[in-house]
């Protein structure tokens, strides 16, 4: 069966775009009818920020681990998996003030580990994750996705093509502090119009 990433890194819970959009695009894929399985992936519950020791750890070949640092490892393990087992990945993604939430960056630091995620060669670095499609909900108060403003998605899209995936769509909600209704309805016309991936 279908396994969709659903990664959520709004802080907020109740009344986001980002997850109300993310889980609207969900339910076309077949996330409503059980037709795929979908791992949800919530930042606001928590990530590690690197440290000295996982960095340590991440810099130590596996055979060579100490038990400690395979705990050290045990979540960073846990996103990769994740994130290289899935067939699609959907991320709602909000901007605050002008990055990406402070979550969405620590999920970052523990997924690029050289050798596991990305590689570098003579002619440069090369991404390991393979390729898949990736939906970024971008939902933003007042700042236009692409705008030298916009620090979150271009940041998002230029990692994630780092490691290897650049299949990306963007689906940006705008102007929701502006004229929020007509932001929502615009941005879910978005999200029902968009291709979804052959698997459906």
């Amino acid at each position: 069966m279908t396994n969709i990433l659903r990664i959520d890194a709004s802080a907020r819970s109740e009344g986001s775009a980002s997850r109300e959009l993310a889980t609207r695009l969900l339910d076309r894929i077949g996330a409503a009818d059980g037709s795929v399985t979908v791992t949800h992936r919530d930042l606001a519950d928590g990530v590690p920020l690197l440290s000295e020791a996982t960095l340590q750890a991440m810099w130590t070949p596996a055979e060579q681990q100490t038990d400690e640092q395979r705990t050290q490892l045990h979540v960073a393990d846990e996103y990769i998996r994740e994130l290289v087992d899935a067939d699609a990945i959907v991320i709602g993604l909000p901007i605050y003030n002008f990055g990406p939430p402070a979550a969405l960056k620590a999920w970052a630091d523990l997924v690029a580990r050289a050798g596991i995620t990305f590689r570098y060669t003579e002619t440069g670095s090369e991404g390991l994750v393979p390729n898949k499609p990736v939906y970024i909900v971008y939902a933003s108060g007042g700042v236009r996705a692409g705008s030298p403003m916009d620090q979150a998605s271009t940041w998002l899209t230029t990692f994630l093509g780092f490691l290897g995936v650049t299949d990306v769509t963007l689906i940006a909600a705008e102007g929701l502090n502006v004229d929020p209704e007509s932001a929502l309805a615009t941005s879910r016309q978005k999200v029902d119009e968009a291709t979804l991936p052959a698997f459906t």
